[in-house]
């Protein structure tokens, strides 16, 4: 078995999504996804999505961007990132994606290190809103062939450009030749044993990218989210958004006190947690909503407060336990402006990607937006035939 494509795409997640959205119609796709279309971490996103409110904040916004990535992000991407993030939103709107508004305005929300309320959400499932509305419409689309539980084991390279993938399914291994593959996989938190991801993700795509000397980045630059429901089961740990500390949320350790400012950057706040937590002995600390009035923790959080309430915590209450968990991947497979990599014919989105938007370490909520500008990218290029 064989099969034949003008674009493939390796993973369903937005910045996949996005991008086949953002092909010509008479481009032949194939996306394949290792598990379910449903079971990317874009469906997880909890916080919401950054957009650069009006041209006034733009400096705000930039030095937010930088400082939480400690200076050393590529500032040509930030300032694509923050000049595209209004056209997206509107790309988004017009697929149907729903976000909370103040009368006719969008409503915007706050979250850790960032200057200014600049944050599109639907209540604390954003990313499921956004993703699940993409899906849709790829579902539409006749061009794009999406295929479930089958995995890339390996890209087909002719003369050092890539022509394609070897995937595989229950039926064994088949080639998909391509003229151009957008790898957009995902990150890498299967690899540890505590993670907001999908265990599934485990950087497929960057290691094959290593055996073919494809260049990489920053492979160091993980990201520990500092507020993850404690539990001791097995699996998955579930996300406290980072929006919940931006209303007001306060950390405090076993003494009931305060010790850090909640609304400095993830690895501070993470940093802070740890040695707390060492200090003390304890397993965790404790996140408190107690400043936040129960209508809005029903209105904006209420996935967290049913999922807490699962935990047998009632977040409009008490005090709900939370630990550090992996996050997020800033390093990955270098790609240029346009999300190429440095091989002819292949690109890379997402978080598999390393455009040095993030720097050393990711500002909230700009995980969406950076994917799905880039995404867009990628795909003009591929359109225009750009070699």
């Amino acid at each position: 078995m064989e099969m034949k494509a003008d674009v493939v795409i390796v993973g369903c997640g937005v910045s996949g999504l996005f991008a086949a959205l953002n092909l010509p119609r008479d481009r032949d796709i194939v996306m394949i996804t290792k598990s379910d279309a449903e079971s990317s971490d874009s469906f997880l996103a909890q916080g919401g999505i950054c957009v650069l409110r009006d041209e006034a904040d733009y400096v705000s916004y930039f030095e937010d961007t930088m400082r939480a990535g400690h200076y050393e992000n590529r500032k040509e991407s930030v300032d694509i990132m923050l000049r595209g993030s209004r056209e997206v939103i509107e790309d988004l709107v017009s697929y149907g994606v729903e976000f909370e508004k103040n009368g006719d305005d969008f409503a915007y929300t706050r979250e850790g290190a960032h200057s200014n309320p600049r944050i599109l959400y639907h209540e604390d499932i954003t990313g499921k809103e956004i993703t699940s509305k993409l899906l849709a419409r790829v579902r539409e689309l006749s061009n794009v062939r999406l295929m479930e539980y089958t995995e890339m084991t390996d890209i087909v390279e002719k003369d050092g450009c890539c022509r394609g993938i070897i995937a595989k399914d229950k039926n064994g291994q088949f080639p998909v030749y391509a003229e151009n593959v957008i790898l957009a996989t995902g990150g890498i938190g299967g690899l540890y044993t505590n993670s907001t991801n999908f265990p599934h993700l485990t950087g497929d795509a960057i290691r094959i990218a290593k055996e073919h000397g494809i260049r990489l980045e920053h492979l160091d630059y993980v990201q520990i989210h500092p507020t993850t429901l404690y539990s001791e089961k097995p699996g998955r740990r579930f996300l406290i958004s980072e929006s919940v500390r931006g209303e007001g949320a306060v950390l405090y350790n076993a003494k009931g006190e305060r010790f850090v400012d909640e609304l400095k950057p993830r690895d501070v706040v993470t940093h802070a947690i740890e040695e707390q937590m060492k200090k003390e002995g304890t397993k965790h600390v404790w996140l408190s909503l107690e400043r936040i009035d129960r209508e809005t923790i029903l209105k904006h959080f209420p996935n967290i407060y049913q999922r807490c309430l699962e935990e047998g915590y009632d977040a409009t209450k008490e005090w709900i336990p939370v630990v550090p968990a992996q996050h997020y991947f800033m390093g990955g497979i270098w790609v240029d402006k346009d999300s190429h990599t440095s091989m002819d014919g292949l690109y890379a989105v997402g978080e598999t990607s390393c455009n040095g938007v993030h720097g050393a370490n990711r500002l909230a909520s700009n995980s969406l937006l950076e994917s799905i500008v880039f995404a867009k990218r990628a795909a003009k290029r591929i359109a225009a035939g750009v070699k």
